[in-house]
């Protein structure tokens, strides 16, 4: 696989996250809407609703991620960037995807073994509704394991030539 092809593929990695999240936002607005409905006009208890919502939209900043950062949306700080030149910026810009990278890989390794141990062990969250806690951890693997592919495509596109990046 090509450089250029890894880069695209991640590409559409990334932007399949952000609909993704994009959708779990929407499903947890839906639920939020009808908690208030079920709870306030039909007098009814909830019990689901809340922890749903919570996962949702804890799942979705984690899977969204890889999408901002591949559309540069992250909060940033450009003053010393301003300064630099060009070749300084692009070696500034490689440090700090390389210490994107790391970080990410560390948050995938430790996602992945919370996640099996979460699986094999059965473990279940400590409310009434009583979550399976591997489907809700799957997000912490699923979006640092983007996140460090959408920065491994970023460093490509630094190290390509000039006509070849974005």
């Amino acid at each position: 696989m090509s450089a250029a092809s890894f880069v695209a593929a991640v590409r559409k990695a990334s932007t399949l996250a952000g609909v993704l999240a994009a959708g779990m936002i929407v499903v947890s607005i839906l639920v939020v809407c009808q908690l208030v409905f079920a709870r306030y006009v039909l007098q009814k208890p909830t019990a689901w609703q809340t922890e749903l919502v919570t996962y949702l939209l804890v799942g979705a900043t984690l899977v969204g991620c890889p999408y901002v950062l591949m559309l540069r949306g992250h909060v940033s700080v450009d003053l010393l960037p301003h300064y630099l030149s060009e070749p300084g910026r692009r070696r500034l810009a490689l440090v700090g995807a390389g210490a994107g990278i790391l970080f990410c890989a560390i948050l995938f390794a430790s996602g992945c073994e919370l996640w099996y141990e979460s699986w094999s062990g059965g473990w279940l969250s400590e409310t009434v509704w009583s979550v399976p806690l591997w489907m809700p951890y799957t997000a912490l693997p699923v979006g640092f394991g983007l996140m460090l592919l959408q920065y491994a495509a970023d460093v490509l596109e630094l190290l390509a030539p000039p006509e070849h990046r974005r």
